[in-house]
């Protein structure tokens, strides 16, 4: 069972993963849902958790996935040339530095995913894979923007709220998005709203085999640092369901 945790310094990515998350999702000014972290964070970020798997002593080296988020500003999930070009450039030095994956979405004015600038992302993506974030829980009909997105191979991860402002609300979209997925390549990766207490309940439901947890794992919202006591709780509930 999945656990992705948002992370936006060093001490958070350490926090979460030394308490059971198996990968951070870097982003910047988390108050604006996320976007792409400064170049010097990711460093920092890379530089901790690689200083992590090399104090793992043991025959098989732990690896802790950064999935960067590239989203330039959050006017819109529409981008223009001049935003497609700075995402690109970012994506290919992120690529230098180490990052292990990347978070983006981009739509048309209707709504609808823009699938010309997603295979213009997901070449600069590289051989890295990808989630497409939630710029789909703006499309006008999810099913249809699935089966749009499963043509795409690189695209691993779906994160979404099921279209609602809380993923708690949308269970049955989520179910359904969940069946839909079945052996394919993506998974649905389910965030926001998401507490550690309404874990085992909402898998249930859902029958997710992941969760996104942000300001779940945070007493205090967004500007307060992740809570290691509430990320291995939500790391022990969810080993029960393995």
């Amino acid at each position: 069972m999945l656990l992705e945790i948002i992370a936006t310094t060093a001490d958070e990515a350490v926090t979460a993963v030394v308490h059971g998350a198996d990968r951070v999702e870097l982003i910047s000014a988390f108050e604006e849902g996320g976007l792409t972290p400064q170049e010097d964070v990711t460093v920092s970020v890379l530089e901790a958790l690689k200083r992590l798997e090399q104090a793992n002593h043991t025959p098989i080296t732990k690896v802790y996935p950064v999935h960067a988020m590239v989203r330039p500003h959050s006017k819109s999930f529409v981008y223009d040339k001049a935003d497609l070009s700075e995402m690109t450039a970012q994506m290919i030095r992120m690529r230098t530095l180490g990052v292990h994956a990347f978070v983006l979405g981009t739509l048309q004015l209707d709504g609808t995913i823009n699938t010309d600038a997603l295979e213009s992302l997901l070449e600069a993506a590289g051989d890295r894979p990808v989630t497409f974030h939630r710029a789909f829980d703006e499309v006008p009909d999810q099913e249809e923007a699935l089966t749009t997105l499963l043509k795409y191979p690189q695209i691993k991860w779906i994160l979404t709220s099921g279209g609602k402002p809380s993923v708690l609300e949308a269970t049955d979209q989520i179910n359904r998005l969940v069946k839909q997925s079945i052996g394919h390549t993506v998974t649905i990766l389910p965030g926001s709203g998401l507490s550690v207490p309404s874990l085992p309940a909402f898998i249930k439901t859902t029958g997710a085999q992941a969760v996104h947890l942000g300001t779940g794992v945070r007493t205090g919202g967004t500007d307060s640092p992740i809570d290691g006591m509430l990320v291995r709780h939500a790391r022990q509930l969810l080993n029960e369901f393995l």
